[in-house]
């Protein structure tokens, strides 16, 4: 479009439950558009929005798309948004950028887990939300059933503004409720075509008018007094009332058709254009203002200078880094140089493009509340506002969800390790909810992530953007060692090779600390000269490099205090390395005469479930050597407060997410150290000597 404002632009974020047709309903809306001149089918892998090689494979969305078309001179900015639950994060990123939702319903499941937790998350954040009930032509699909569902789980506010023409494979059209205007497809043209409402339907379409009607008037007192004097209101009147109504949250209007049939595409767009409010309604976004360090509340306008917010960033192995912004005041001319308020570096922004699908479509400008792109910015990440120096504002942050599952990234072929490291960094600035860390006590790249899917992607992208294969693996446990009892030894070290030899003697009392800290603790009650000061800190020294590994398994000891209170030494032959060498056999009969055992990392868990999982969760927990801290009902969730071992819970986020079909979900962190129980420590250490000893070997 040449030339548009704020009023003909609509952002519609289309979210659900995975595989409700989220996709296939954006492709038949740029079929039936004319954006495209073939329907994309995910079956094909020949889908606009799932441009991404993993995507076509899997046949789901990994990751929020935007897609622009017209309509009647309105600008329509689809945003296809993953129903997956381990690509939540990308569901943070593509509602951020959406003035409303549109929540895909099967016609024949109805509402699922995917379909609360969108309903959840746009009452969490404010966002306007509507339903269209997709797949009316397949076997056992309903519409009152499904509506019903709705209405039931989601309340009253749930009202249709389109009914369906026929049912499963008789399905062929829908009717406006509000205009009472049907539209029947032909199979012949491949056409929606204007035809009379049929007679057994009358009374049901005349229904769902009462009930906007009355929803629309509560919404608004000028319109409730007349509807309550008058029984009814204009269509006009619907209309306003409507996009008020969805603005505001108090209704959210539902609609219908077949997306893989484009039985209802007409309708579906007509009504975007006539009752979805334009960002000129969406809620003020919340701000920092940097100079008086004061919270604002910005309203979205073309009246004021340029600021933006970056929701998503794209990294691409040929381009660069593609990053997605939506203007919230002001516009962006050509180019144009901003400062990144998160970062405080200026940014040029030249070559500013839409997005549609992987394809870029050059920009003149982008108005506030419209979605753009620029390539190759410097300092910019995900989450970062860009704006005019004439008003430095910082917009609120998106809050992603914690890491919940880890695993070891190990290269398949040697001297990768760097190329690795470079890839990863590319793609955390892709999807900031996985995390890379380095495991420097077992010297692993560790990646941490939503769940097995999540990872795997990422493991997929690190091969096919940028060519090198890795395998995933469980990572190691950091176990520790310590003692329970005490022991009183003697290190002496003495050699005599002729010339200078080597001396050095030590007595040290080893014993557990009792203050709860993890350092060794080194005493020195050397007394009459017995050690000279001056090999004190060889000895401490000697310790301190013995305890980076223990005598059951080679794991770093924690909780040591060892008191050097004896010793000898010769006028000669003694040195700092002889004392060294004296400790560390010290160290080796101590830890063995002091009953040493085996910890390991506990866990403190947050879970939070619905009350009807609460004991295949708890049974779960039981098996996994955890316990139950406590419970307390948190919303219409119950919360379970639990610890556990990390060894039990590698696989935790896919085993809740299947007890409680996707319900549930947690935090957790590292507590304490516990002794790990006797039959779990011999098979430990077992194991990890076998490794050793296959390392030697190789």
């Amino acid at each position: 479009m040449k030339d548009y404002s704020i009023n003909n632009l609509r952002n519609l974020g289309i979210i659900g439950h995975s595989s409700s047709g989220k996709t296939s309903l954006t492709e038949a809306l740029l079929y039936y558009s004319k954006v495209t001149d073939r329907l994309g089918r995910v079956e094909d892998g020949t889908t606009i929005s799932d441009f991404d090689q993993e995507e076509k494979k899997r046949g789901i969305s990994l990751s929020s798309s935007v897609i622009p078309l017209e309509w009647e001179k309105i600008k329509i900015n689809l945003v296809d948004i993953p129903g997956y639950f381990d690509f939540v994060g990308e569901s943070i990123q593509g509602m951020r950028a959406v003035d409303v939702a549109m929540i895909v319903v099967c016609g024949v499941a109805g509402a699922q887990v995917g379909t609360e937790q969108a309903w959840d998350y746009c009452n969490k954040i404010k966002l306007p939300r509507t339903f269209f009930i997709n797949k009316l032509d397949r076997e056992h699909s309903d519409f009152d059933k499904v509506l019903q569902n709705l209405k039931e789980q989601f309340g009253i506010s749930v009202v249709p503004i389109q009914y369906p023409i026929g049912k499963e494979n008789n399905f062929n059209g829908v009717i406006n409720v509000i205009t009472k205007r049907a539209r029947v497809y032909n199979p012949k043209t491949k056409m929606m075509e204007v035809a009379e409402i049929p007679p057994e339907l009358v009374n049901k379409v005349d229904e769902c008018k009462q009930m906007i009607m009355e929803s629309v008037a509560e919404t608004d007192e000028v319109l409730l007094e007349k509807y309550f004097s008058e029984g009814e209101l204009s269509d006009l009147e619907i209309y306003e009332g409507l996009i008020n109504g969805c603005a505001s949250g108090d209704i959210a209007p539902v609609m219908c058709g077949s997306a893989t049939k484009i039985i209802g595409i007409n309708t579906l767009l007509e009504d975007i254009v006539e009752c979805f409010p334009s960002p000129k309604y969406a809620i003020p976004q919340k701000a920092l203002n940097i100079e008086s360090n004061k919270e604002e509340f910005i309203q979205l306008s073309e009246d004021k200078p340029f600021s933006a917010m970056v929701f998503k960033t794209i990294a691409d192995p040929f381009v660069g880094k593609i990053s997605l912004f939506r203007v919230i005041t002001g516009k962006l001319n050509g180019d144009m140089t901003v400062v990144n308020t998160n970062k405080n570096k200026m940014e040029k922004l030249t070559h500013v493009f839409f997005m549609r699908g992987k394809n870029q479509v050059p920009a003149d400008k982008v108005i506030a509340g419209d979605i753009g792109a620029v390539a190759k910015l410097q300092y910019t990440s995900t989450g970062d506002t860009l704006c005019d120096q004439s008003c430095k504002i910082i917009y609120d942050k998106m809050n992603f969800p914690n890491t919940v599952m880890s695993m070891a990234v190990l290269p398949k072929s040697k001297g990768d390790e760097d190329k690795i490291s470079l890839a990863l960094s590319k793609l955390q600035d892709e999807d900031p909810v996985f995390n890379v860390s380095r495991d420097i006590e077992n010297a692993e790249t560790i990646i941490s992530g939503l769940g097995e899917v999540h990872l795997e992607v990422i493991a997929s992208k690190l091969k096919n953007k940028f060519g090198v294969e890795v395998q995933l693996r469980r990572p190691k446990i950091p176990y520790r060692e310590t003692i329970k009892g005490s022991a009183d030894v003697q290190g002496k070290h003495k050699k005599q090779s002729g010339g200078h030899g080597q001396y050095g003697d030590v007595k040290i009392l080893f014993e557990p600390r009792n203050d709860g800290e993890k350092d060794l603790e080194f005493v020195d009650k050397v007394v009459g000269g017995v050690v000279p000061r001056n090999f004190i800190p060889a000895v401490e020294k000697g310790l301190r490099d013995c305890i980076k590994h223990g005598i059951l398994a080679g794991y770093p000891v924690i909780g040591l205090r060892a008191t050097l209170h004896d010793g000898s030494y010769h006028p000669v032959d003694s040195s700092e390395m002889a004392f060294k060498i004296a400790a560390s056999i010290a160290y080796k009969k101590g830890l063995e005469g002091a009953k040493p055992i085996l910890l390991e990392p506990i866990m403190h868990i947050e879970i939070l479930i619905p009350e009807e999982y609460m004991g295949d969760v708890i049974g779960d927990i039981n098996k996994k050597r955890g316990r139950v801290l406590g419970m307390e009902p948190c919303g219409k969730l119950q919360k379970l407060v639990v610890e556990a071992p990390m060894a039990e819970l590698f696989k935790f986020a896919t085993d809740l997410r299947s007890i409680t079909q996707g319900r549930g979900s947690f935090d957790l962190k590292i507590e304490r150290y516990e002794e790990v129980p006797p039959t779990e420590a011999i098979k430990i250490v077992e194991k990890t000597n076998e490794e050793k000893e296959l390392k030697n070997e190789a």
